[in-house]
């Protein structure tokens, strides 16, 4: 019995996405590393949040909304998501673009994300702020409330942890999936590798190891905040997803762990081990990475992977989150490449 089977869903995602060997990786390291392809979910280009969107819409729909509204930045993977699984099951859709990443260049506004935001759709927000979740969620229920007042019905998926993440059930389902899969394997991993950000994938992960009995531990690679204030989001929220599913299982501080050796410069913003790490799986495996989210997470295992931290017989597995659209947003990448 899944823990989510009792909460309002709609089907989005290609499942179960599949686990793939990175056989050239894994040659050069002499480890096994694989690859948890949730980039392939088929949602308007794929990634993460369509898992998550599955529990929103579920809920919106019961609740007999007409619109969706969500917040996000500029290059945002959850924003882009949402407008489409709009469209999938018929919804209006507004977004609100933050200013949350210092990019002047016109291909971080004008292409990836933004120009399918555009291309399906939807009608965008924008918010000056790109640090004030509290200050971008109270804009939504602003917007919603004017939609009510002309008729409608809003749902707001909001962004900051002030709110129950229901989002955080598409990855306690997520990481159920990934157990079975390795059970079929006879595969007990050394480590998990997830990216952490708004933490909803992370938290989700997490429980829904803890929950299939597997005790490997789950590696967060900070993406937006350092490891500390990570941390306590991810409590915050782990709580909550508990509270919310009424379940007795217990995770100790001590179990949630965040790293941010590749946070700096910051949200969205690459450092050259980042660029490096996308340069090297597209080379050495034709995977595209993103800059924001799943290129920061592998460097974070690149680098263990090259301080010799797994051994011949081990098994690492890294959560692809997807985001590749973003690449479109950063020429500078492939400049002089």
């Amino acid at each position: 019995m899944s823990l989510t089977e009792n909460f309002p869903r709609v089907e989005l995602s290609h499942r179960p996405t599949p686990l793939e060997r990175l056989q050239n990786v894994g040659a050069e390291f002499d480890t096994h590393v694989w690859i948890k392809r949730d980039d392939c979910t088929g949602l308007a280009l794929g990634g993460n949040k369509s898992r998550q969107l599955e529990f929103y819409i579920g809920q919106a729909l019961e609740q007999g909304a007409d619109t969706l509204l969500t917040t996000g930045a500029v290059q945002s993977n959850h924003v882009r998501m949402t407008v489409a699984a709009a469209r999938k099951v018929g919804l209006e859709v507004e977004v609100q673009l933050e200013h949350r990443v210092e990019r002047d260049q016109p291909e971080y506004h004008q292409s990836g994300n933004p120009y399918l935001v555009k291309l399906m759709g939807a009608k965008i927000h924008y918010y000056p702020e790109g640090e004030d979740e509290e200050g971008a969620d109270l804009a939504l229920e602003r917007r919603a409330a004017e939609l009510a007042a002309e008729g409608r019905k809003a749902y707001v998926i909001p962004l900051s942890n002030a709110h129950t993440p229901y989002g955080a059930l598409g990855y306690v389902d997520g990481a159920e999936e990934l157990a079975a899969q390795l059970q079929e394997l006879d595969i007990e991993p050394a480590r998990f590798i997830v990216p952490s950000g708004s933490a909803s994938t992370h938290t989700g992960f997490l429980l829904g190891v803890r929950a299939s009995g597997c005790k490997t531990p789950v590696h967060g690679v900070c993406v937006r905040r350092d490891a500390v204030s990570q941390k306590q989001r991810v409590a915050t929220k782990l709580r909550a997803v508990i509270d919310v599913i009424g379940c007795n299982i217990e995770i100790g501080d001590d179990e949630i762990l965040c790293d941010d050796s590749m946070l700096a410069p910051g949200y969205g913003l690459p450092n050259e081990a980042t660029v490096a790490a996308i340069k090297y799986l597209a080379r050495r495996e034709g995977i595209l990475l993103d800059p924001t989210y799943s290129g920061k997470t592998f460097a974070v295992l690149l680098a263990m992977l090259q301080q010799g931290r797994f051994g011949k017989n081990d098994h690492v597995v890294f959560l692809h989150t997807g985001g590749t659209v973003s690449l479109f947003a950063y020429p500078e990448l492939v400049d002089g490449a």
